[in-house]
């Protein structure tokens, strides 16, 4: 899996909180996109006053950013549209009061370029599946709105969403599903998301046909995980629960940082058990619990 460059050809606005960019990207096909409807990639960004990213380096195979201190700050960010015919990648980002992905999306211009790597994806509804749960809050929504784009049918569909003004509901695509609205949450108020897919008629683990998908704050998806998997039973093949971001995170981050080794070698043992990468991140992610993470 390699990284590329992407420059800016377009911006537009819009709702207040999205900002949608659309980049020429010189090596689309090497950047690996998996083609699923929530595939993402890390960004990395220009320094401040820069109009460029500093070009990665290639060590055992994996692209990074070794000797640059400080290394450009990345974030990974949903795909929403992409042309490989053409080359574009859009990419609708969220603006939020401060961070160097809103400062940068915010200042950024026809020919700035960023850095891309880290393609990914989640969204894996078994074959056969008929009962779809859906959610969102406003940094799931580009992925949300393509997921719901490519449903080849939405019998069956409900979409839980947690927006924080009624304006960024426009931002979703028209399908006839059965839709439960938020409005809130995203670090402006306590959310309720996780709470409302708790309160779901969900079938029981017997009933292999139903599937969920959660993108939104960390502890919100760990709470949606921990209901699906404990107390519903459910399969790991039956949901996809991916924590977009996390409320507090300089705060965080601090502390993870001082135990990060401990932490991290959870996940690495868990693949060299050979355990799955989900089961691994399920692994890493109950070991945060439990030292209040």
């Amino acid at each position: 899996m390699g990284y590329s460059r992407a420059r800016v050809r377009g911006v537009d606005d819009l709702t207040p909180n999205l900002r949608r960019l659309t980049f020429d990207v010189d090596d689309l096909t090497g950047l690996g996109l998996p083609g699923v409807a929530d595939e993402a990639v890390g960004i990395y960004f220009p320094f401040e006053s820069h109009r460029s990213t500093p070009d990665m380096e290639c060590r055992d195979g994996t692209w990074a950013y070794y000797d640059t201190d400080p290394a450009p700050a990345g974030r990974n960010y949903s795909i929403r549209a992409a042309d490989p015919t053409a080359g574009t990648v859009v990419v609708d980002f969220v603006i939020h009061a401060a961070g160097p992905a809103t400062t940068w999306a915010q200042r950024a211009e026809p020919g700035h370029e960023v850095v891309l790597t880290h393609a990914r994806s989640w969204f894996t509804p078994p074959a056969g599946t008929s009962r779809l749960v859906l959610a969102a809050d406003l940094a799931g929504l580009p992925a949300l709105a393509r997921i719901l784009e490519e449903l080849s049918s939405t019998v069956g569909v409900t979409v839980v969403v947690e927006v924080p003004a009624p304006t960024d509901l426009a931002y979703l695509p028209e399908r006839e599903v059965e839709t439960i609205t938020l409005v809130g949450g995203n670090g402006r108020t306590p959310s309720r998301l996780a709470q409302t897919v708790a309160e779901l008629d969900l079938p029981a683990p017997t009933d292999t046909s139903a599937y969920c998908w959660f993108a939104g704050e960390a502890a919100e998806s760990r709470s949606v995980r921990k209901h699906l998997r404990s107390e519903l039973r459910w399969g790991r093949d039956s949901y996809d629960v991916i924590g977009y971001w996390r409320a507090d995170s300089e705060r965080w981050t601090r502390r993870y940082t001082e135990r990060s080794t401990e932490l991290f070698a959870v996940y690495r043992q868990a693949l060299a058990d050979g355990k799955t990468e989900k089961e691994a991140s399920e692994e890493f992610d109950e070991a945060l619990e439990r030292v209040g993470l």
